[in-house]
C-alpha cells in the first residue's frame, strides 16, 4: 500500500468512528459551569429554596442552549466551492456553499475537519432556502495535493456556552502550489528553435524601442499618433516600435532531490516560470515525472505550476479542487 492510500485509508476510518456531534466548552461556558457548580454545592450545604430555584434556572438554560445549537445544525447541507489558486505558506481564498432547508441558521463556522489547512469562515445568519457562499482565508503548510475528508459546521448559539460542531462528509483534494518568492538563480540560455520559430527583433509595430515615423493609414489604431510630430509636419503620423523577440526556456528539475531541497528547487523554477511568461516569453519544465511542452500565456504558468505541486506526489490528478 502506497503511502498516500494509506492516508486516505487512516482519513476513511477516522471519519467513520467520528461522533456525529461534537461539543465543546467554551471560555464564557467555563465560567457558567463553575458559578453552576457553586450555587448547587451551596445550595446542598443550606438547603435555601431560593438557591434551589436559581440551580434549576442555570441548569434549564444548559437544555436550552443544546436544543437550539441542536436545531442550528439540522437540516443544513454544505459542498465545496474550492479555491481559485492555492501556494504554501500564504493565505489565500477558499470557499464553501452553506444552506438550509427548513429554520435559521445562527453564528455558524466552516472549516476543513482533519486537514492541515488552518482558517474558518462564518455566517452570522442562514435563512431557510438560501444558498449562502461562505469565504475564508485558509493557510497550507507545504505544497502538494492536501486530502479533504469533511468539512466541520460549528455553532455558538444561543448563549455562546458551547460549541457544538457536526461534519459532513465531503472528500476531495486541494492542490497546493508552491510557495511564491525570489528567484536567486538566471535561468539560464534560451533553447534555439527552428528558422522561423523565433520573432525578428527588427520587425515593426511591436512594443520595442521607437524605430522611426510613418504615416497613419486608414483603419489603423489612433493610439500610435505621435501628435508633437503631427502638429509640425501637418498630417498625422504614427510611431513604429520593434518587436521584441520571444525567446524559449526549459526549466528543470533535478532528479533525486528530496525534502528542503526539493522545496527550494520547487520555488526557483516557479518563480523563474512566472517572470519569464510576464515577460511574454515561453516557458516549458522538465522533470522526472515528465515534461511540459513550452508555451506562453496565465494557462501555461498554470500548467507548470501543477506539475511542481504533484512532483514528489503519488495519486490521481484529476480531482483536486484547484486545478
Amino acid at each position: 500500500m502506497t503511502p498516500r492510500r494509506r492516508k486516505q485509508w487512516w482519513a476513511r476510518v477516522r471519519a467513520w468512528l467520528r461522533p456525529p456531534r461534537t461539543l465543546k466548552v467554551t471560555r464564557i461556558g467555563r465560567t457558567y459551569l463553575v458559578v453552576t457548580f457553586g450555587v448547587g454545592l451551596g445550595a446542598l450545604n443550606t438547603g435555601n429554596n431560593l438557591l434551589y430555584l436559581l440551580l434549576g434556572l442555570l441548569l434549564s438554560m444548559v437544555v436550552v442552549s443544546g436544543v437550539l445549537s441542536e436545531r442550528c445544525l439540522q437540516d443544513v447541507s454544505v459542498r465545496r466551492v474550492g479555491a481559485d489558486a492555492a501556494f504554501a505558506a500564504e493565505p489565500f481564498a477558499f470557499r464553501w456553499a452553506i444552506a438550509k432547508k427548513r429554520g435559521h441558521g445562527f453564528a455558524l463556522t466552516l472549516g476543513e475537519a482533519d486537514s492541515p489547512l488552518t482558517g474558518e469562515g462564518g455566517v452570522g445568519y442562514l435563512p431557510a432556502g438560501v444558498d449562502h457562499v461562505v469565504r475564508a482565508n485558509l493557510t497550507a503548510p507545504r505544497r502538494g495535493p492536501v486530502l479533504m475528508t469533511g468539512v466541520r459546521v460549528t455553532t455558538t448559539w444561543p448563549l455562546g456556552l458551547f460549541a457544538k460542531s457536526r461534519v459532513f462528509s465531503l472528500e476531495g483534494t486541494l492542490l497546493v502550489y508552491p510557495r511564491r518568492g525570489y528567484a536567486c538563480q538566471d535561468p539560464g540560455e534560451a533553447e534555439r528553435g527552428p528558422v522561423g520559430d523565433a520573432g525578428n527583433p527588427r520587425r515593426n509595430d511591436g512594443t520595442g524601442d521607437v524605430s522611426g515615423l510613418r504615416e497613419l493609414m486608414q483603419g489603423e489604431d489612433a493610439r500610435r499618433i505621435h501628435w508633437l510630430k503631427s502638429a509640425s509636419a501637418g498630417k498625422l503620423l504614427r510611431v513604429e516600435r520593434e518587436r521584441e523577440e520571444r525567446r524559449t526556456w526549459v526549466l528543470a528539475v533535478d532528479a533525486g532531490l528530496e525534502g528542503d531541497a526539493l522545496e527550494r528547487r520547487c520555488e526557483e523554477v516557479a518563480a523563474l516560470a512566472h517572470r519569464l511568461i510576464e515577460e511574454g516569453h515561453e516557458v516549458g519544465l522538465d522533470t522526472a515525472d515528465g515534461r511540459v511542452r513550452p508555451a506562453a500565456g496565465s494557462a501555461q504558468e498554470r500548467r507548470v505550476l501543477r506539475a511542481l505541486a504533484w512532483l514528489g506526489h503519488e495519486g490521481p490528478r484529476e480531482d483536486e479542487e484547484a486545478a
